[in-house]
């Protein structure tokens, strides 16, 4: 007992002051029994550090496994993830640029397919157009052409007939006046009575009946109109009869003629 008093009379640590220059006693470990405590205790000091510093590494957030010194440098299996992730959203993009050019030459050519309906239904609708004006027109001109013939009795009557008498007279304006009301419903239709008189002859429009030779008109002149022609707009309904000059004959003089006598 006073053995121990003794020690810890010489022992300055003993007692509760601090020595000047020293570190205070919570802010450094015990002393170690012995020199292999002490290395222990600085490997595992240096055991928890090195953990820390691996926890607070961008390589071990990523979830790969840091081995030997703590650095922040990733190792190459960290970059691996990011290099497959990389490739796999340049595949996408390629994928989407070649399907963004399908969908763009198939927009191309649903507007060509456009174009071309577009243009094939007009080409329908004027040719409908064109075909019902002819089937309009077939129909007028079926309609109109036997109504010539009676056109041409009321005009043989006017001319031949002489009235005489009041009653003859009466009798004569009312057939003309049903005559002058279907010529007026025939110009309403279009319908139209040639003139040829002093005209070319033109087979498209005229029929040649006769001939007859003189010197008054030129050769191939109509010079008589023997029935009337009609047309509808630009159609023939009825060709014009007519007489068409020919050429006239010319008188030669010969030597045997009496009046040319030597004097």
């Amino acid at each position: 007992m006073i053995d121990e008093e003794k020690q810890q009379d010489q022992d300055p640590n003993s007692t509760g002051e601090t020595p000047e220059g020293s570190p205070i006693a919570s802010e450094n470990p015990p002393a170690p029994a012995n020199s292999n405590e002490s290395a222990d205790w600085e490997l595992e000091l240096a055991r928890a550090y090195q953990s820390a510093q691996v926890d607070r590494s961008p390589a071990n957030a990523s979830g790969s496994t840091v081995t030997g010194s703590a650095t922040n440098t990733p190792t190459a299996d960290g970059v691996e993830p990011w290099k497959r992730e990389l490739a796999q959203v340049t595949d996408e993009k390629e994928a989407l640029k070649t399907q963004l050019q399908a969908a763009s030459a198939q927009l191309e050519e649903l507007k060509n397919q456009n174009l071309r309906l577009a243009a094939d239904f007009e080409n329908f609708r004027r040719r409908t157009q064109k075909e019902k004006e002819e089937l309009d027109l077939q129909a007028r001109c079926l309609t109109i052409k036997p109504l010539l013939p009676v056109i041409d009795n009321f005009e043989r009557a006017r001319s031949h007939i002489k009235p005489q008498t009041d009653g003859e007279m009466n009798i004569h304006k009312s057939y003309q006046s049903v005559y002058k009301q279907m010529v007026d419903g025939l110009k309403q239709i279009g319908v139209s009575p040639m003139r040829p008189e002093g005209e070319q002859f033109d087979p498209n429009l005229h029929e040649a009946l006769l001939s007859e030779p003189t010197d008054e008109h030129e050769e191939g002149t109509i010079i008589q109109e023997l029935e009337r022609g009609y047309i509808l707009g630009d159609r023939v309904l009825r060709h014009a009869k007519v007489k068409v000059a020919a050429a006239g004959l010319s008188v030669v003089a010969s030597d045997e003629n009496p009046d040319s006598s030597e004097g």
